[in-house]
């Protein structure tokens, strides 16, 4: 079975076996439709119990989990759905996973750097590239008029960026 990576347990909330959840989606309700998940690299099978919402943050109740201490480990763990669960994406859109750790190149094949975040914004989104080289990061907006080609089996992207935008 395929799995697609759709939050991250950042933490656990209160006492009773929650966990806060930070989603890796557009749509932060995706996990209210949810009935069952996979925790960590293992793939725990889970049933999700409750669902909460608190700022950004997903707050899910485990089924069978009703203790802090039996989701302490689950802390800084991937959410994981089966990909027949999996949300169909309009074209030009990406899963924010499937995006990290894309090598980041301009048009002339000059590398700039690696994705490390993707900044959710009102009117699009905004790329974090980091050049490790330099120790610098660039923020790339998500538009297509700097997005040239995002390819995915190869973990890489093409920006054409202004003037100024990489120094």
């Amino acid at each position: 079975m395929d799995y697609t990576i759709v939050g991250k347990i950042i933490s656990s909330h209160g006492i009773k076996g929650e966990v806060k959840v930070y989603p890796l989606t557009d749509n932060l309700h995706r996990f209210s439709d949810l009935k069952t998940a996979y925790i960590g690299e293992k793939k725990i099978k889970v049933d999700i119990e409750a669902v909460r919402y608190h700022k950004d943050l997903g707050i899910l109740k485990f089924r069978g989990f009703d203790d802090i201490n039996e989701i302490l480990p689950f802390k800084d763990d991937y959410i994981y759905v089966s990909d027949e669960d999996r949300v169909v994406l309009p074209e030009d859109h990406y899963f924010i996973y499937d995006l990290l750790n894309c090598k980041v190149y301009d048009t002339s094949s000059n590398y700039i750097g690696i994705l490390v975040d993707v900044m959710q914004g009102a009117s699009n989104d905004v790329y974090v590239v980091k050049d490790t080289n330099k120790g610098k990061e660039y923020l790339i907006p998500a538009v297509k008029e700097f997005i040239i080609d995002v390819n995915i089996e190869e973990k890489s992207i093409v920006i054409d960026p202004i003037e100024g935008m990489i120094k």
